[in-house]
């Protein structure tokens, strides 16, 4: 059984050199800094990426960016703020998978296509993270006990989220009933795992890393076709039989009817800013990976991950929004 919500090329992108593209003529945009909507607390893993992306690319664009966090709803209040702003380049928006999720769960009346997509930038892992409260080392064992209990197992999630689809997928995959519990953001699933409120959850590389060391949290597998070598005891999903290939995908869109140049002019800025090392370097070192993509390769890209989004949400029958477009 195989199960897809993120497109398999993203992975094999990431290891590509960044592409070169031309630069866009400086547009005259009527506000003195750029907004950059993230629809996520401060301190998650959205948030702390595109922050550091923002400081780099500010330079190549030639006004400051400045964040803007809005919160709640799995995402979809940010991302509804975004998509009515005005289309004049003086607003962008940090978007992810969230916003097709939302869509074909019926969350929310628009997709990734309600927007113009600019570029993609990162790719990051899913990893099946537990409590270090519990006694399992491994899905196996975690599996044995669900069956044995079937609904008790907590598994912390942001409602019609990334994370809800993780533990969707791994609920079909693996034949099991989990307890979902729901909490806005990565930063408070974590803090609920480590006190054992919930005993599963979705984590990335960053927290794995120090949090493995702590004991604090325990790693059952993580979502990716091969293991990642920052963490070369992690076995994969799929080599425990639950063939689970996902993450998160981050890319900066604009409103709507956004003009070429002023979209043209965003790509150059942060295609520049993917190919400083330091950048990129740091990126890995939070638990993500660089994956470039210009517009013209995002578009085809977003077309292929919202079939498969809307094909998982059929498949596990948490599908009610409209076919993907």
């Amino acid at each position: 059984m195989t199960i897809r919500i993120i497109v398999k090329s993203c992975i094999a992108a990431a290891m590509l050199a960044v592409l070169p593209v031309s630069a866009g003529a400086a547009v005259d945009l009527p506000c003195q800094a750029v907004k950059l909507i993230v629809p996520w607390k401060p301190g998650g893993g959205t948030d702390i990426i595109f922050r550091e992306v923002a400081l780099e690319a500010q330079k190549h664009l030639g006004k400051d960016i400045v964040i803007q966090n809005i919160a709640g709803q799995s995402g979809s209040k940010g991302a509804k703020v975004a998509k009515e702003a005005r289309p004049d380049g003086c607003t962008i928006f940090a978007g992810h998978d969230s916003l097709q999720t939302t869509y074909v769960t019926g969350k929310t009346d628009f997709n990734y296509f309600a927007y113009e997509p600019i570029v993609l930038l990162t790719f990051t892992p899913a990893i099946v993270g537990a409590s270090g409260k519990v006694d399992w080392n491994n899905m196996a064992e975690m599996v044995a006990y669900a069956k044995a209990h079937p609904g008790e197992v907590l598994i912390g999630a942001t409602l019609n989220s990334t994370s809800h689809f993780l533990a969707a997928a791994v609920e079909d995959a693996a034949g099991i009933k989990l307890k979902i519990v729901s909490y806005e953001g990565t930063a408070e699933r974590k803090t609920a795992m480590m006190g054992g409120h919930v005993q599963l959850g979705e984590l990335n590389i960053t927290a794995a890393q120090k949090l493995f060391k702590t004991g604090d949290l325990k790693g059952l597998g993580i979502a990716t076709e091969q293991r990642d070598p920052r963490l070369p005891d992690l076995p994969t999903l799929r080599e425990q039989g639950y063939d689970i290939v996902t993450g998160i995908s981050r890319g900066v869109f604009a409103p709507k009817g956004t003009p070429q140049e002023i979209l043209d002019m965003y790509e150059a800025a942060f295609a520049k800013s993917m190919q400083n090392p330091e950048l990129t370097k740091s990126l890995e070192g939070k638990g993500t990976v660089p994956t470039f993509k210009s517009r013209a390769d995002f578009v085809p890209f977003l077309t292929k991950s919202a079939e498969e989004i809307e094909g998982l949400a059929k498949k596990i029958g948490i599908f009610k929004g409209k076919k993907a477009s």
